[in-house]
């Protein structure tokens, strides 16, 4: 029975001021240190021994993922970075405050545009300079691949790719996998893994820094699920 770990990264700069992050590279709060490396110190608690790391391209997963395996005595391990990770791409709304985006906008607006499954928000066209598309570590990306935005339903069709390719294989193979990635990456492998339903993966909430372990047995279906700290 192999082990499954999700981290969702600790909190961000922009969680702490409430901006829509996205593909915006922002790093750690050093509360989201904290619950870095907290998470690290329950993951060794629990005595998990992992076999290969996953996380996205943006430095917040990045460096959550490297403060928990620190902590957890596993630094070392294989590790593995892809863009299919990322968190779902704002759009146009990445760097606007959430609190002023719902006074303009309403509340149920902006309500849809974060949780909503399939609609999309305002998109962000490739000229702009905040586009991916300026970002080097997107140039050998197939332009069409970046996208203007995204709603969590894109996002699970870039997600699910990696998933099949990559991860499930080494699941399969019986080996531990922990994955630091982002809110809605991490929203859109849960609804696939758990068969959540459109409608209820919208109340399905990523604690930051918290560890989230699943049992699978040898078809990758969940046999228990349990949350540290």
């Amino acid at each position: 029975m192999a082990k499954l770990v999700f981290i969702r990264h600790g909190q961000s700069e922009w969680n702490l001021s409430n901006q829509f992050t996205g593909w915006v590279d922002v790093d750690l709060s050093e509360e989201g240190v904290r619950q870095a490396q907290n998470a690290g110190a329950l993951l060794k608690k629990e005595g998990i021994e992992f076999d290969q790391a996953y996380t996205s391209v943006l430095t917040r997963a990045i460096k959550t993922l490297h403060y928990a395996l620190e902590g957890a005595g596993q630094l070392w391990i294989p590790e593995m970075k892809t863009w299919r990770l990322n968190e779902r791409h704002y759009g146009a709304l990445q760097g606007l405050n959430k609190k002023e985006t719902a006074e303009k906008y309403g509340d149920e607006q902006v309500h849809i545009w974060r949780r909503s499954y399939d609609t999309l928000p305002p998109l962000l066209d490739a000229s702009d300079e905040g586009s991916a598309a300026q970002d080097r570590r997107y140039a050998d990306l197939d332009p069409r691949a970046i996208p203007g935005g995204e709603n969590l339903k894109v996002t699970l069709e870039r997600v699910i790719p990696f998933w099949e390719d990559e991860i499930a294989p080494k699941l399969l193979d019986g080996k531990n996998v922990i994955i630091a990635a982002h809110g809605n990456s991490l929203r859109a492998l849960t609804k696939y893994i758990e068969n959540i339903s459109d409608a209820d993966i919208m109340d399905v909430e990523m604690a930051t820094g918290e560890p989230v372990v699943y049992d699978l047995d040898d078809k990758l279906n969940v046999v228990s699920k349990k949350k540290l700290g």
